[in-house]
């Protein structure tokens, strides 16, 4: 498994905004107005990834306290983090690409309304798609002579003499 590139994100996510923005300019006076359920369900997926990230990265270099984690739970965590990012670069897609559809009626208040949750279900998607990226990130075993042990910090001088 390769680890996810940025570009193919970014290709996604734009894909997804030119066909949202076509079928926004030609459909959107007939869509209902736009959910903001999506959001807080992204920011708890962001948080709880971002978290488990980082729980994760100290059990990979064994630092004191932790036990090393099970390889199929890594594995999991990685297939996850991909999954994650990926909806996020659709989900962000669809979303710029209504913000844009819906921003050329703005005046109305249905618009307005649908710009403001189309624009933070964008940003949403995209601090979901860093927290997936990091995640995936903290998966990795590190490379080195060292690999996978926990190096304390250096102690500070003892200046006092």
């Amino acid at each position: 498994m390769t680890p996810t590139r940025t570009r193919t994100l970014l290709l996604t996510a734009a894909a997804f905004t030119v066909v949202s923005w076509l079928v926004g300019r030609i459909m959107y006076s007939s869509l209902p107005p736009l959910p903001w359920t999506m959001v807080p369900a992204m920011v708890i997926a962001a948080g709880a990834e971002a978290l488990t990230g980082r729980g994760l990265r100290a059990r990979i270099l064994g630092r004191p306290g932790t036990k090393p984690p099970h390889p199929l739970y890594v594995t999991r965590l990685v297939a996850l983090a991909k999954a994650s990012s990926l909806a996020a670069a659709v989900i962000g897609g669809v979303a710029a690409g209504f913000t844009a559809a819906a921003a050329s009626s703005l005046p109305a208040a249905v618009p307005r309304h649908d710009v403001i949750t189309a624009g933070t279900t964008l940003v949403t998607a995209v601090v979901l798609a860093l927290a997936a990226l990091y995640l995936e990130r903290c998966c990795r075993v590190p490379d080195g002579p060292d690999r996978g042990q926990y190096v304390p910090p250096p102690r500070p001088a003892d200046h006092f003499h």
